[in-house]
């Protein structure tokens, strides 16, 4: 029963044609739809209503003009928008996984800046392909005979799938039958594909025997699979892809490889463990190697598929091609990227490169400049993570600034997060931790100015 309080609250709250004639909504009215705005005006005050209600106080005028603002801001701003990442985490999946390089930001804008030859021959004058390009520039990178690319990593497998074993039998190891993020599961993979899944060895312990037995007339393809985000140690045993490709001759059957992060940099030079290159799954044999273009490649969101010209070719005309192609942004991103491991600039350009590869010494000294400029915390040695389904389990050594928060270490997060342009902290058994090695140089400013903010008066 509504109490004569709740009445009363319920009377103050002022009408949405009031709201509106206020000169602070007015102008938001003016700026955008007018039955938007009412909308949104609409919805604010029915959850007043509700609060009131449920026994909250109705809040005055200028809150309520307030929260009409701050949703506008929200709902209708600019997205996804930038944030700055002090996580440690490089590859960070939540937040967009690989900055681009500023040449594949400046392409990527160029090709739809005004029109393009993205299907034009410019010798002929007649329709071309989007791929033709981007095919010599990966088989260049790689050492493959021609490439293609998807609009992500599990487009390229459900792709080459479709095309190559749809409605006979693709053979892979019980311990890369696995699931990564997003619920993506390479049995239900094969499912979707058409292709049929034969499992061999165990989950722990697979040979190049166990494929050899498995293969038969309805064998299409072997398939390996990168486990991208874990790592099985201990008593395991895995064969090595140039024994795949041995089987898979001596079958006459193509061996594919999902590389996962697929790098075409050698990562033992940064002191973590070597990650497969796509040139060596090239020069293994692999007929089709298989990598995503957002992770360690450090590009735009892509699946890469690098190979045997024929089967390239068979994949492309496959009618799902067209569903999961990329757009022209993309691929002008894609390329500008592949191209700085063509001219040897990837490791100053790429910036997860640049993140990967910071000394040790820049990294405290920037912790010690956010220490001394913030005014709050205390440098730590910590950890970074590659992450991003890429090198599962590696770290690398840094330098963080721990605000030592306790029980208020949400509260400061989510200041932080509050700040002008949002800065991702992590928080650990009541630290508030902030890593240099995932944050811009040039962003350094904006990360002291939000940890002031978020210190208060302290």
């Amino acid at each position: 029963m509504t109490s004569n309080s709740q009445k009363e609250q319920l009377r103050d709250i002022p009408s949405v044609d009031a709201l509106l004639r206020d000169a602070r909504v007015g102008a938001l009215a003016g700026e955008r739809s007018l039955v938007a705005v009412t909308e949104l005006v609409r919805e604010i005050t029915d959850t007043v209503r509700k609060t009131v209600l449920a026994g909250g106080e109705a809040p005055g005028l200028d809150e309520i003009i307030e929260l009409v603002l701050q949703r506008a801001a929200s709902t209708w701003g600019n997205w996804p928008a930038r944030v700055i990442n002090a996580t440690g985490v490089v590859l960070h999946t939540n937040l967009g996984r690989a900055p681009m390089s500023e040449a594949a930001i400046k392409a990527a804008g160029a090709a739809v800046a005004g029109y393009s030859n993205l299907e034009f021959d410019m010798e002929s004058g007649r329709r071309g392909s989007r791929n033709s390009y981007l095919s010599k520039v990966i088989a260049d990178v790689t050492g493959a005979e021609a490439g293609l690319a998807v609009n992500n990593n599990a487009s390229a497998v459900l792709l080459v799938l479709s095309a190559i074993a749809e409605g006979k039998e693709v053979i892979v190891s019980r311990g890369e039958a696995v699931e990564i993020g997003g619920g993506f599961r390479i049995p239900d993979v094969m499912r979707r594909s058409g292709a049929t899944l034969v499992e061999v060895g165990t989950t722990n312990r697979t040979y190049a025997r166990d494929y050899a037995s498995a293969a038969g007339p309805d064998t299409a393809a072997i398939l390996k699979v990168h486990p991208s985000n874990f790592s099985v140690q201990g008593f395991t045993h895995d064969p090595d892809l140039s024994e795949l490709v041995a089987v898979g001759k001596e079958h006459n059957i193509p061996v594919l490889n999902d590389l996962g992060s697929g790098t075409l940099i050698d990562t033992r030079r940064f002191g973590l463990e070597r990650e497969p290159t796509v040139q060596d799954s090239v020069t293994d044999g692999a007929a089709l190697t298989m990598f995503s273009g957002d992770k360690l490649l450090g590009g735009p969101q892509a699946g890469v598929i690098c190979g045997d010209k024929a089967l390239i070719e068979q994949v492309s005309k496959h009618p799902l091609a067209r569903a999961v192609r990329m757009d022209k942004m993309a691929l002008a991103a894609l390329n500008a990227t592949l191209l700085a491991y063509l001219n040897e600039d990837a490791e100053s350009e790429i910036p997860i490169w640049r993140m990967i590869s910071a000394s040790q010494d820049d990294l405290l000294a920037r912790a010690k400049s956010w220490q001394r400029d913030g005014g709050i915390g205390s440098v730590v040695p910590g950890r970074s993570t590659v992450g991003g389904g890429s090198l599962p389990g590696e770290t690398l050594p840094t330098s963080l600034l721990s605000i030592e928060a306790g029980e208020d270490a949400d509260s400061i997060a989510v200041s932080l997060r509050a700040a002008k342009t949002p800065v991702i902290a992590r928080i650990h058994e009541g630290n508030v931790l902030l890593d240099p090695r995932t944050v811009f140089p040039e962003e350094d400013e904006s990360v002291i100015e939000a940890i002031r903010e978020a210190a208060g008066p302290s």
